[in-house]
């Protein structure tokens, strides 16, 4: 079933429109029973949370939304963002991203997505933590934080900080539930959460990035070639997601990050901008202008539309859409942030041949790291705990046969490899790369299989549309 388009042709679609009509462009490649597409498609239920927190000497009222898009497999999973544009269109449209994207990376959740309408720089530190606790305490009295049903992370806006309240309200609320520390996810390694999370969306799209280049057809669909070394990279926002991807990228794989551009603009340099430098500047200064050693632009999302081998928006939705469509110059476009390019922009961009590698794949670092988090904190052990000193006993002895069947000392570089047994981060950060992978050999193999299948958008969707459609079937619903 397709949703009617009685819309002017010349109007930019909404958010959740451009989800639905990309959902839809997947459907009509495929041979669903009838009514199973709508029932993948539709939001179970979306919550209105309207509440009092006494700030100083009054009362401020605040709105939240927790939008749960499909139970299909539970829990459901989705972060909560603080910004002032929340509205539940949004989150409901969030929460169906969240959705196809557990089931493209083959994470065992359905979908759910919150929001809290805040700007959340208006606010101390001891007033936001009192919101986010009445918050929690809202959410968990309709069972909308539960490590068993709904399960928040970090959104834009919060961050770690912010889950370690959460986590804390909520085992406070329910002490008896041995799993209640699994309530959300992102939270402070200190507090039961795991190594890698906060670098996990930004690392996702480093590993997504490094797969596309093994393929060398897919890059030469790109109109490049080689590897990501030398690849000249513009990067649209630097908070977690975009400062750690071009950190990796540019570190780890010889990317050149050419541009960034931010809130008050936008910076450039042909040589290359050094991010870790940037993004202290950023902190310090709360915007990118004045940066030394740097062209300056005010008007920074003019830059989206300069030359470069990637462009990757990392922050707000819709940044890319018909009105700068055309000019896009980038042949290759890595979605770190969630919908960043309108249904409109991306019909545009695929007539062109620009290759668009899709959000719901490609920010699904965080996502994935998050179920190791819930899995640890479910089992109540970290990762390596173990084996870490078994592998390293096996390495030495490795080591120690080289050394005599050759006769010659192992370099220490080598040495250090073999003996040293993998930590935490050193497993999350394997696991991230294994699933990134895995999925997007998956996409490709629908894309390059199947003739109606049109773009990578269209093939990941395709894939978990087919997964999400054979739990419901096998559910006998």
């Amino acid at each position: 079933m397709r949703i009617a388009n009685n819309m002017n042709p010349s109007k930019e679609l909404t958010f959740r429109e451009s989800v639905d009509r990309m959902f839809d462009r997947a459907i009509d490649t495929m041979n669903l029973p009838l009514g199973l597409a709508e029932q993948i498609r539709c939001c179970n239920s979306c919550y209105q949370l309207k509440f009092g927190v006494k700030l100083g000497d009054h009362y401020e009222v605040f709105t939240g939304w927790r939008a749960v898009h499909s139970e299909h497999i539970l829990p459901v999973k989705g972060g909560i963002r603080y910004a002032d544009f929340a509205n539940q269109d949004e989150v409901e449209a969030l929460a169906a991203l969240m959705t196809y994207k557990c089931a493209i990376v083959f994470i065992p959740f359905g979908g759910s997505k919150g929001a809290l309408k805040i700007n959340p720089r208006k606010y101390n530190e001891d007033e936001l933590e009192k919101i986010t606790r009445r918050f929690t305490q809202e959410l968990a009295k309709r069972d909308l934080i539960h490590p068993s049903l709904n399960v928040p992370a970090p959104d834009m806006g919060t961050g770690e900080r912010e889950m370690g309240w959460i986590s804390d309200t909520y085992q406070g609320l329910f002490p008896q539930q041995a799993s209640g520390m699994g309530c959300v996810t992102g939270k402070p390694v200190h507090l039961d959460g795991i190594q890698g999370r906060t670098e996990a969306t930004g690392r996702g799209v480093q590993y997504g990035l490094r797969e596309f280049f093994r393929h060398s057809e897919d890059v030469k669909r790109a109109k490049l070639d080689g590897s990501l070394e030398g690849k000249s990279i513009i990067i649209q926002g630097l908070g977690n997601v975009g400062y750690h991807a071009a950190k990796f990228l540019s570190q780890e794989d010889g990317a050149k990050i050419v541009t960034i551009i931010e809130r008050d603009g936008a910076i450039s340099s042909s040589n290359g901008l050094d991010v870790e430098a940037v993004k202290q500047y950023v902190i310090e200064n709360r915007g990118v202008k004045g940066f030394p050693e740097a062209e300056f632009n005010e008007n920074g999302a003019e830059l989206l539309e300069a030359e470069c081998d990637i462009l990757i928006p990392a922050a707000l939705e819709g940044v890319i859409n018909q009105g700068n469509a055309t000019k896009i110059k980038a042949p290759l476009i890595a979605e770190a942030a969630n919908g960043p390019v309108t249904f409109a922009a991306d019909e545009i961009l695929r007539e062109k041949g620009t290759v668009i590698i899709p959000d719901a794949y490609m920010n699904a670092g965080g996502v994935t790291v998050s179920y190791f988090e819930w899995v640890k904190n479910l089992a109540r052990i970290r990762f390596g705990y173990l084996e870490r000193r078994h592998e390293e006993r096996r390495g030495q002895l490795i080591v120690d046969a080289l050394e005599k069947m050759l006769d010659t000392a192992v370099p220490q570089n080598i040495r250090n490899q073999l003996v040293t047994g993998a930590d935490e981060l050193d497993l999350v950060r394997s696991g991230l790369d294994d699933t990134m992978r895995n999925a997007y050999n998956e996409i490709r193999n629908i894309f390059n299989s199947r003739e109606k299948v049109v773009d990578l958008r269209t093939a990941a969707f395709v894939l978990a549309i087919e997964r999400i459609a054979k739990k419901y079937e096998s559910m006998g619903l």
